[in-house]
């Protein structure tokens, strides 16, 4: 085996059991073994070039599976395990959201009322937005935008100001209409909440979500004791990227977790221990509805998709949903960044979800494969997620 080949495994409850062969069982009520699963997940990995990559899986509320692959760093090499600390990236605005609806069950936030009438001051007039909010405040729409609308990616603002030309932030049609996309909205909320509680979010998420349910190795910013077993990221060819220290806190996408402990959020989600199931079911209401091709065109002209429209896919509080599928309901959440890709996806009448963590660019190669031949998942909306080689390809060129 060579050193990227390197993993580890454990079955962490033993739910499923056929003989002495311990089973995963997939989302169309048939059965993997767990030798199987990580033979396969091995192969698909080092096929794909994926330099490390944690995977569990979930039933019933509870983590069934869990295992890990490959690298977390290089020269010298040492191996990725289950405890290593990996970049969430954009995952972690599905975790910022299930605080946001914590603060919203307690009476402390309101999702309706404008962000304009949550500040004390006008944006621009705050120093980290007296530039770039500079436009937006002069359009009259900006008055409507509410957190809801930042939650569910509606509120007609680009992913973030810099990829405008002239690095403003702008509104591209009237809030709550669409869907788009936009970081900036879930950085911006932050802000709003931010100075409402008067602590920074990285101590706000850690006293309310990491700490209680026993999430060691997650953090909204980077902590020394993550330092002997955090991962650095590798680029397409295996080349090194960078070491995983994020700084400062950003509710678009900061977080540092390890796979298990995405799966203690969720066990304790699925159980009510996070919030009420009242108020788990009004995050995951649909918002608004998708039906775009791809969530990040690759062409300007891009028209609707089938993909999206046959799983019934719409946007809750910071989770994307199914609404429609051969399983019924789920949520699901994607991290993109330089040398992370992520995906997770629960099911909710089974309560059953895979989550991947890479320290790869190859990463989003191996999902689809995995999805479906260890969980069984074959709705997620591949082509809409750009989970395929084609996507993938065309968008390195576009970069």
């Amino acid at each position: 085996m060579n050193k990227c080949g390197l993993a580890t495994a454990v079955l962490l409850t033993l739910p499923f059991l056929n003989g002495e062969t311990r089973s995963i069982r997939r989302l169309d009520g048939t059965s993997i073994t767990t030798e199987r699963a990580a033979a396969f997940a091995k192969n698909t990995l080092e096929a794909t070039h994926v330099t490390g990559a944690q995977i569990v899986v979930m039933e019933g509320g509870r983590m069934v599976w869990s295992w890990a692959f490959g690298l977390r760093r290089k020269d010298p090499d040492l191996t990725m395990d289950r405890q290593t600390a990996l970049w969430a990236a954009s995952i972690t605005k599905g975790i910022f959201a299930t605080y946001v609806m914590k603060l919203v069950e307690r009476g402390e936030f309101q999702l309706d009322l404008p962000v304009v009438k949550q500040l004390a001051l006008p944006l621009d007039q705050y120093d980290a937005y007296r530039k770039i909010a500079s436009a937006v405040v002069k359009d009259p729409a900006w008055a409507t935008v509410t957190p809801r609308m930042l939650l569910a990616h509606s509120s007609g603002l680009a992913n973030f100001a810099f990829v405008e030309p002239d690095k403003l932030m702008h509104l591209h049609f009237k809030p709550g209409t669409q869907y788009n996309y936009s970081g900036e909205g879930l950085n911006l909320l932050q802000f709003v909440i931010e100075n409402r509680k008067g602590q920074p979010l990285d101590q706000l998420m850690q006293e309310a979500l990491f700490q209680p349910f026993g999430m060691e190795q997650t953090g909204l910013i980077y902590r020394p004791e993550f330092a002997s077993n955090v991962v650095d990221r590798f680029g397409k060819d295996g080349q090194f990227l960078a070491r995983t220290q994020r700084f400062p806190a950003r509710a678009a996408g900061s977080m540092t977790a390890s796979a298990e402990d995405l799966g203690r959020f969720t066990a304790a989600l699925f159980a009510g221990k996070i919030v009420k199931r009242k108020t788990m079911k009004a995050m995951l209401a649909p918002a608004v509805e998708i039906r775009a091709i791809h969530q990040f065109a690759l062409t300007s002209d891009e028209g609707l998709g089938l993909d999206a429209a046959n799983v019934g896919l719409a946007y809750g509080m910071g989770w994307g949903l199914l609404t429609k599928t051969l399983f019924g309901r789920a949520f699901f959440k994607e991290g993109h960044g330089d040398g992370a890709q992520n995906y997770m996806i629960c099911f909710e009448k089974r309560q059953a979800c895979m989550i991947l963590l890479t320290n790869s660019d190859n990463g989003e190669l191996a999902f689809r494969p995995l999805l479906e031949t260890i969980f069984g998942d074959t709705v997620t909306p591949w082509e809409w997620e750009g989970y395929t080689p084609t996507y993938i390809n065309q968008s390195r060129k576009n970069q």
